[in-house]
């Protein structure tokens, strides 16, 4: 049996929103699904910012990809800045394979190109989110920044990681912990 690293107050699994007040402009509103964390650091997929000047044809077109379905066309995120070339496909865990890591009962990730050639058939996950870079922490570094009130955490659900659109889930994931985003400052208060 393993341990769920949330119980050593890790947040593997867990969805992370950026505080108002967020400095770095690559996360400004941002909405990230926390696929690791632990004391080595931390990784994780932001789900709400849609990459524009690529799409998932495109993507398939590139790796020489052959697309059998009904044009169903997936947005591609940004992720997050580290290795913005590398893909990762966020997904629901019905889908499974050698390279996939489960990260919960209901979420899984895999970072190869067979689940894209198995999207494209029309045999990969019920949901798929796919996504190009991650969010990366060194050591420390999130905790630190959690400290510092530059972001919140709340439980993901599927719904909220796969079902909302992306302009509404920064929105919505404050609604989820009982934050109307409206209240929110980015200002920092003086007593």
């Amino acid at each position: 049996m393993t341990s769920d690293p949330r119980d050593n107050g890790y947040l593997t699994g867990q969805m992370l929103i950026a505080m108002p007040q967020m400095l770095d402009e690559r996360f400004v509103k941002s909405v990230i699904y926390m696929c690791a964390h632990t004391e080595d650091g931390a990784m994780g997929l932001v789900v709400n910012k849609i990459l524009e000047d690529i799409n998932f044809p495109d993507l398939l077109e590139q790796l020489d990809i052959n697309s059998k379905t009904d044009g169903k066309n997936i947005g591609v995120h940004f992720g997050g800045p580290v290795e913005s070339g590398r893909g990762f496909v966020l997904h629901s865990s019905d889908y499974q394979q050698d390279g996939t890591m489960v990260i919960d009962p209901q979420i899984a990730l895999t970072a190869t190109t067979d689940i894209l050639r198995d999207i494209a058939k029309g045999e990969g996950p019920a949901k798929s989110l796919l996504a190009l870079g991650y969010a990366g922490w060194g050591p420390g570094q999130l905790d630190a920044e959690l400290q510092a009130n530059g972001w919140l955490s709340v439980d993901a659900e599927p719904d909220l990681v796969f079902g909302i659109e992306p302009d509404n889930a920064w929105q919505v994931a404050l609604a989820k912990i009982g934050i109307d985003a409206s209240m929110l400052s980015g200002e920092a208060g003086h007593a």
